[in-house]
């Protein structure tokens, strides 16, 4: 709940109008990573008039839980695996499209969904579930030595992984799926349930990355790679050619 929304007995409108302005205030300091100004704030809340003791320390704690909620939603790792999560693989990814139709690139994407994963999770527990997420993030990490520098990789949600990557080689699916099922060069794993499918980023003909991601989705594949072109809710091109 935000905190803009929480109803307090005992406050009338004008105070509920200047408490609404202050969770406002506050949020936008935390997004700026402001500590005085989020300290300020804060002071202010403890100082509403007609407010009772107790429902001054109930505000703040709200308050609080906010600016928790508000880190957790800036944060830009998945804490299983420790690659971007979502909206860090989004952000970064955008950058590294940006650049690649600056300096004329062509750019793979590589969709990966990761099976099995509810089955282990309701027959050994969340954390053998989790087991098999964090040898899905070393995976993502041999294959895709570069990342952090020029290639991106990251866990979307539970099951869904994704790279991008200016290297032909990393972007082949028929190597990828050969390298998923043997265990990890030195590491004592089996082989892993993974489906994958791949778009082309053509930076003469760009796409958004959320177009791009929804077409390697669409080619997710297993077994051997299957040439076929991509509808983006427009005419095929030939630069979409997935495999």
């Amino acid at each position: 709940m935000e905190l803009a929304s929480v109803s307090l007995n005992g406050c009338d409108s004008s105070c509920s109008v200047h408490t609404v302005e202050l969770a406002s205030q506050l949020r936008a300091a935390v997004i700026d990573g402001d500590d005085g100004r989020i300290v300020k704030l804060l002071s202010e809340l403890l100082r509403v008039r007609g407010l009772t003791k107790g429902q001054r320390i109930r505000l703040q704690l709200r308050a609080l839980s906010n600016l928790v909620h508000t880190l957790r939603s800036l944060t830009l790792s998945d804490e299983v695996t420790g690659l971007c999560n979502r909206r860090g693989f989004l952000q970064t990814g955008t950058r590294l499209l940006d650049l690649a139709v600056r300096d004329g690139r062509r750019i793979h994407l590589v969709y990966f969904r990761l099976g099995q994963l509810e089955e282990i999770r309701s027959a050994l527990g969340r954390s053998a579930g989790d087991v098999l997420v964090r040898q899905m993030g070393n995976f993502l990490r041999d294959l895709y030595p570069s990342y952090g520098v020029y290639e991106v990789i990251g866990r979307l949600s539970a099951t869904e992984f994704a790279a991008l990557t200016p290297i032909a080689a990393h972007g082949a699916s028929e190597v990828i799926l050969r390298r998923a099922r043997a265990p990890l060069e030195g590491r004592d794993a089996p082989a892993l349930p993974v489906q994958v499918g791949v778009a082309r980023f053509n930076p003469f003909h760009p796409l958004a990355i959320h177009e791009l991601l929804q077409s390697a989705a669409q080619a997710l594949q297993v077994g051997e790679c299957d040439e076929r072109t991509a509808s983006v809710g427009h005419a095929p091109q030939p630069d979409m050619t997935l495999c």
